[in-house]
């Protein structure tokens, strides 16, 4: 049967080389064969996902007139609250059966603006400001840079090549909420529609509710249910067109459950990693595989901003 790996993360932390090479060959093969993986052991600290989930949804219960006015505004800033159906990741289907909060690392400096956000109380409860939220932001700046020099070793290339091509951290860490539903969906609407993700690597943190799925190489819909203490990683668009399809980025949605969780809102947190915007994506010499490129030449920035434009 199809499963999803999970894989040891310490090994290639604190292993020895042996059980290290070991994981970058497990890690490898999950991403050209499959492109999601659940990692465990990571590091990551289960009191601040458990302090994240908890700032996440004390943000979802306020009222939406006070969530609106953080309203996501353009794609070139790609942050702030995207209202529930706003969104459509399947452009076929209708909106999303969700709410989410963008938080991104670019730092307010015009003066008008800041005059303005010391003054507004919808600035003082945005997720943005939350110092447990942006303690999560750094240390899952750190994991994925571990996960990036495994990805990098994997290829053979220098182990810092991939961090190095990140370092501007542009990554976006986004809150998910999921509401329950009273009424019937819309024929063919979802919590999430299928898609891939547009950048290198997301890291996924989930709530025990679950409903994410992961199509196969087959076309096949597997669930990719909650596992306590894993983080679920998986390769991106940019990450699929760097490596000439040697990784996959891989089509994935959330369904909405056929059962009593229908009545429980689902929580998740999704941090989605982008190279710097000035980074060119073309093929890796170790990805040709006696073949030309499958893609032209594209900045990070450029390629984020055109899915961008077309999710919304």
């Amino acid at each position: 049967m199809f499963k999803i790996p999970v894989i040891d993360f310490s090994l290639f932390t604190n292993g020895h080389t042996t059980a290290r090479q070991s994981v970058i060959q497990q890690i490898y093969q999950a991403c050209h064969e499959v492109g999601f993986m659940y990692l465990k052991n990571t590091g990551m600290s289960k009191d601040l996902m458990n302090k994240l989930f908890k700032q996440s949804k004390d943000f979802f219960e306020l009222p939406l007139e006070l969530k609106q006015q953080l309203a996501w505004s353009d794609e070139f800033n790609n942050q702030g609250y995207v209202g529930f159906e706003r969104e459509r990741l399947n452009p076929n289907n209708p909106g999303d059966l969700k709410e989410a909060f963008n938080i991104g690392k670019q730092k307010v400096t015009n003066k008008d603006v800041l005059d303005k956000l010391s003054t507004n109380f919808a600035a003082s409860v945005s997720p943005a400001q939350n110092s447990d939220i942006l303690t999560f932001y750094e240390a899952c700046t750190k994991l994925a840079n571990k996960v990036l020099q495994a990805f990098a070793l994997a290829l053979q290339l220098p182990e810092d090549f991939f961090a190095t091509n990140h370092n501007q951290q542009n990554h976006t860490l986004r809150l998910l909420h999921y509401p329950s539903l009273s009424q019937p969906p819309k024929p063919g609407q979802v919590r999430a529609g299928e898609h891939s993700d547009y950048g290198s690597i997301t890291l996924l943190f989930q709530d025990e509710v679950g409903g994410l799925e992961v199509r196969t190489a087959s076309g096949e819909w597997i669930a990719a249910s909650p596992i306590p203490d894993t983080v679920v990683v998986n390769t991106g668009d940019l990450m699929e067109r760097w490596t000439n399809h040697v990784f996959c980025s891989t089509k994935h949605r959330v369904m909405i459950p056929d059962d009593d969780r229908v009545k429980q809102s689902r929580y998740s947190a999704a941090f989605f990693c982008h190279p710097n915007d000035d980074t060119e994506i073309v093929c890796l010499e170790s990805c040709r595989r006696d073949q030309s490129p499958i893609y032209p030449p594209i900045l990070a920035g450029a390629y984020l901003l055109s899915r961008l434009q077309a999710t919304y």
